[in-house]
């Protein structure tokens, strides 16, 4: 009975066997082996506030951000910006709980892991991984169909309009490998569009790429936070910053300054961070 049932899970393959997991009663263990599966919908009624207090993460032993305290008021548009080395990248995500803080808390309110949509930086992502584009763009609703199940064709269909959005309808079956850099990052967006978050984490999201496209993919941007949604940006490009987002944050592993962007991008501040992270930088 064993050998059959053994030969019976390899030629079922996954979902066969998750089928077997779960008529046996072992749902959780389901659960545990298809992390991030969670089809219920959210239970937030509007855009959180997120609260950062004391936040410490550490890299390597070393704090990269340390006593960070920071709030993103809901429907709020925050760009985050200091010197290379100043724990930007860090505090994103930690925010999107990829990093687990040392000390600190983050308080999300009523909203649930679902509700934050995160793009990172392109180079986190391995593009030699042979996955077609409309498949990769899917994974923006992993929650909803996990390891073990197809996206269905709903998810296929949603993906393919996001692409169309974006400007990549016709790239659907190209590997992520043969897209630019330009539209490898459209690629991204369309993903974090099946995201479909409350909060959106975006980090350094129009870096490397034409004036073209960061024009278009800005417009994109202003129109989640039109519709209410929370957005927190890593940038570099202060001129930017300055156009289109009306709060700052001012880092150099600790808050150098926060609050409107006129007020917190004057020169004094930005010699404060630029010597602070130079200072608190680790050897």
């Amino acid at each position: 009975m064993a050998g059959r049932e053994g030969r019976s899970a390899v030629a079922g393959g996954y979902a066969g066997a998750a089928r077997r997991v779960t008529q046996r009663g072992g749902a959780a263990l389901l659960r545990r082996l298809d992390g991030g599966y969670a089809p219920t919908p959210s239970t937030a009624t509007s855009p959180p506030t997120i609260a950062v207090t004391d936040l410490t993460v550490d890299y390597h032993g070393t704090p990269a951000i340390e006593g960070v305290t920071i709030d993103f008021p809901a429907g709020s548009m925050t760009a985050i910006v200091g010197p290379n080395g100043a724990g930007k990248s860090t505090l994103l995500k930690a925010i999107a709980g990829i990093l687990r803080p040392r000390a600190g808390r983050i308080v999300y309110g009523d909203a649930a892991p679902r509700d934050i949509a995160y793009l990172p930086q392109s180079d986190e992502i391995d593009r030699s991984f042979p996955i077609p584009v409309e498949d990769f763009v899917a994974l923006g609703r992993w929650r909803q169909y996990g390891a073990f199940r197809s996206p269905g064709t709903s998810v296929s269909s949603d993906a393919r309009q996001a692409l169309a959005a974006i400007g990549l309808a016709s790239a659907g079956d190209r590997p992520i490998a043969a897209l630019s850099v330009g539209q490898f990052r459209r690629a991204l967006f369309a993903r974090l569009m099946l995201q479909e978050g409350a909060v959106l984490l975006l980090d350094e999201p129009f870096a490397a790429i034409d004036a073209t496209t960061t024009a278009e993919l800005l417009r994109l941007v202003e129109r989640w936070h039109g519709e209410g949604r929370t957005i927190v940006a890593v940038l570099h490009d202060l001129g930017q910053v300055s156009r289109h987002f009306r709060r700052t944050v001012l880092l150099a592993r600790r808050v150098i300054a926060a609050g409107d962007t006129a007020d917190v991008l004057t020169g004094s501040n930005l010699t404060r961070a630029e010597f602070g992270a130079r200072d608190e930088a680790p050897a």
